[in-house]
């Protein structure tokens, strides 16, 4: 029985994520409430790992907005949503970041890029798409006749987790409605997708990137592609080959 205890700290304490009902339970006996709880406004759901359920955020940030003066999410225009995203407390992630990463780029690109959770360097930056992966990905933009400029970036989360473990699927749902309302002012001709844990979100699936890419998708009618992240591409070169033929059918899609 201790050898049980000892192994399941040990798991813990390595950084695997806890089945998200457990977490709940965790957080709950210890006396925090989570954050879906706190507002009865809260009505649309959706289905998680493990048969859990768990609301979609967006009514609590319309409630947020509301008791803060400030616009509705639907409303909001680019530093009006950025000004709320820096100010979000809706899961845990705002008690151990340094800043959120809102996203950056041109208010009129026709590509949109959404990578996984943020890195340190982008933490500390406030800018996604930094650091050497970052420099990689303006190289393969230029491949296709573009410039970091062109292009608008964001994160499917807005916190970097703590040690860069995975994100919690409650932590990324917090982000929905920030990422939308972002995806609506934008209004990208395609969107293209760096990274298995964003496209599974988007997709509401558990395929792995290996079988979402080489596909187009739909996001809202608006035409998803997904790729290798930079970072992989950096450690994985063999997988170069398949993120250019990724590249070439957005530049096909962009031109189209």
């Amino acid at each position: 029985m201790v050898a049980e205890q000892d192994k399941r700290e040990d798991s813990v304490a390595q950084g695997s994520a806890l089945p998200e009902a457990r977490r709940l339970d965790y957080l709950k006996a210890m006396g925090i409430q989570p954050w879906f709880e706190k507002y009865p406004v809260m009505i649309d759901a959706k289905e998680q790992a493990g048969g859990t359920t768990m609301p979609a955020a967006e009514p609590v940030i319309e409630k947020v907005a509301e008791e803060t003066g400030r616009p509705q999410l639907s409303a909001m225009d680019c530093e009006q949503l950025r000004a709320l995203v820096s100010d979000c407390q809706l899961c845990g992630l705002h008690t151990s970041r340094t800043r959120t990463v809102f996203g950056e780029g041109h208010r009129d690109a026709e590509l949109f890029i959404i990578s996984d959770a943020p890195t340190g360097e982008e933490e500390s930056k406030g800018q996604p798409g930094v650091g050497e992966p970052g420099l990689l990905l303006d190289a393969m933009l230029a491949a296709i006749g573009l410039k970091r400029q062109q292009v608008y970036m964001a994160n499917v989360i807005k916190c970097r987790p703590p040690d860069d473990r995975t994100p919690q699927t409650s932590e990324i749902i917090c982000c929905d409605a920030y990422l939308q309302r972002q995806i609506e002012l934008i209004r990208p001709k395609v969107i293209l997708v760096l990274g298995q844990l964003a496209a599974q979100h988007l997709l509401v699936t558990q395929d792995p990137l290996l079988t979402l890419r080489a596909t187009t998708h739909q996001y809202n009618g608006i035409p998803l592609l997904v790729s290798h992240p930079p970072a992989h591409l950096i450690t994985h070169s063999r997988d170069k080959k398949d993120s250019w033929q990724d590249l070439l059918r957005v530049k096909q899609l962009l031109v189209n």
